[in-house]
């Protein structure tokens, strides 16, 4: 899933919807200043909905997909699959998502396999990782193996693929309906290919399939000339609301949404853009209500790495990272905890990901935890929230741009719908 996360500050959304709307004409203006309003503003107009208080549709009775939140009891999972990973083409949105300490390793492996021992190594990671969930009780599924090196063409662009190592950045559970982000790299544009057989094994159980607007990730998608030379122009960029996604067509990361019930937040980021978002608030609307929130952060790229709801009214907060809105979760006692400094070594290499995938933690259900086995400052902090933590080696699959949360998508967790920010 790639990790080095948040969005932008609210008070930039005149200036952003004043911008997007004088390119994309007037009608286009309204709705992305309604996405772009305060999360405050955006919990007062939830009053009619809350009366309301309608319940979603029903799961079918046979249906294995189930899933509101991030911490009820987990029953099934998809983990994803490191074998024939690709380093991605070194185009502009890959460079505008990755560190520039990295970018010779891109222009030298991009449409080339990631290098065979340390692929072997993280391969053998998530086996054990998948034998640990299954002892824990869990019912793992593994998308299908596939030929990423296949150079591919469209009317817009070509390519080579990356992985189906990260379904978490393309599939997003809410209810029983899987959802399968459009994504917004060229070298993801054919990753659901590894999954739509168990997609099509959950749709035949009973569960809704809904596939957003594919774009076509032509040039006009992009800011070819997105200025970004160091991490002090990321800063600056991010500070005044610029990315290399434009507004051209609806893209977004399954991953840079978040769900606690019948709120869901998510960052405008690198992958996901405005209209991205506005097509999933429409989508999920009125049984669920979907909140922006910002961080300042110099390259936000999907949401758990840096706001990572673990519980009800329970959240783990980026320090290097703060949340703009967090008043919003402190008004509604929300518990918010910021976790410790990761302990990975700086030597270590992390190709498409932070040193915070320490926090990218898989919670089991409110009392157990997947963490990596290395990270013992955060195995410590949840030991103090009375939580257990299921420990695990994954220090080479985090090199690929994801920790337990990223690598998994949870398909089944016992529980109900229910609001936790009212």
């Amino acid at each position: 899933m790639l990790r080095v996360r948040c969005l932008r500050g609210g008070s930039r959304g005149a200036e952003a919807a004043h911008y997007i709307g004088s390119r994309l004409r007037g009608g286009f203006t309204g709705w992305v200043q309604r996405t772009l309003q305060s999360t405050q503003a955006a919990a007062a107009s939830r009053n009619s909905c809350a009366a309301e208080d309608k319940a979603a549709s029903p799961v079918p009775k046979d249906c294995l997909v189930c899933s509101y939140n991030e911490w009820d009891p987990l029953e099934e999972v998809i983990v994803g699959r490191a074998e024939n990973a690709c380093v991605p083409p070194f185009s502009v949105e890959v460079k505008a998502n990755t560190y520039e300490k990295y970018w010779g390793f891109y222009q030298k492996f991009g449409g080339h396999s990631f290098p065979k021992d340390h692929l072997k190594k993280a391969i053998a990671e998530i086996e054990e990782m998948c034998n640990i969930l299954k002892g824990e009780g869990v019912t793992v599924k593994r998308p299908d193996p596939i030929d990423w090196s296949v150079k591919y063409k469209t009317p817009d662009f070509e390519s080579t693929g990356m992985y189906a190592a990260m379904p978490r950045d393309i599939l997003l559970v809410v209810g029983n309906e899987i959802i399968e982000a459009p994504m917004a790299w060229r070298a993801r544009f054919f990753e659901y290919r590894a999954y739509r057989r168990l997609i099509k094994d959950y749709f035949n159980s009973g569960a809704k399939w809904t596939t957003a607007p594919k774009p076509t990730m032509a040039d006009e998608l992009y800011d070819q000339n997105y200025p970004i030379h160091s991490v002090e122009d990321r800063h600056k960029l991010a500070a005044q609301g610029k990315f290399v996604t434009t507004e051209f067509e609806p893209c977004f990361d399954a991953a840079d949404f978040i769900r606690a019930g019948r709120d869901i937040f998510v960052q405008r980021s690198q992958v996901t853009n405005h209209m991205g978002i506005e097509w999933m608030r429409r989508h999920l609307a009125p049984d669920y209500r979907v909140h922006v929130i910002s961080f300042k952060d110099p390259n936000p790229m999907h949401i758990d790495a840096t706001f990572n709801i673990i519980g009800p009214g329970l959240v783990l907060s980026n320090p290097d990272r703060p949340c703009h809105q967090i008043e919003l979760f402190k008004k509604a006692g929300w518990t918010v905890i910021q976790p410790p400094v990761p302990l990975i070594p700086d030597d270590h290499p992390l190709w498409m990901s932070s040193k915070w995938l320490s926090m990218n933690v898989l919670m089991l259900d409110e009392k157990r935890v997947m963490v990596d086995a290395n990270e013992t400052s955060i195995q410590k902090m949840f030991e103090k929230l009375g939580i257990s933590t299921i420990k695990v080696s994954i220090r080479h699959a985090n090199s690929l741009g994801g920790g337990f949360h990223c690598w998994t998508c949870d398909i089944r967790r016992r529980g109900t719908l229910q609001s936790y920010l009212d």
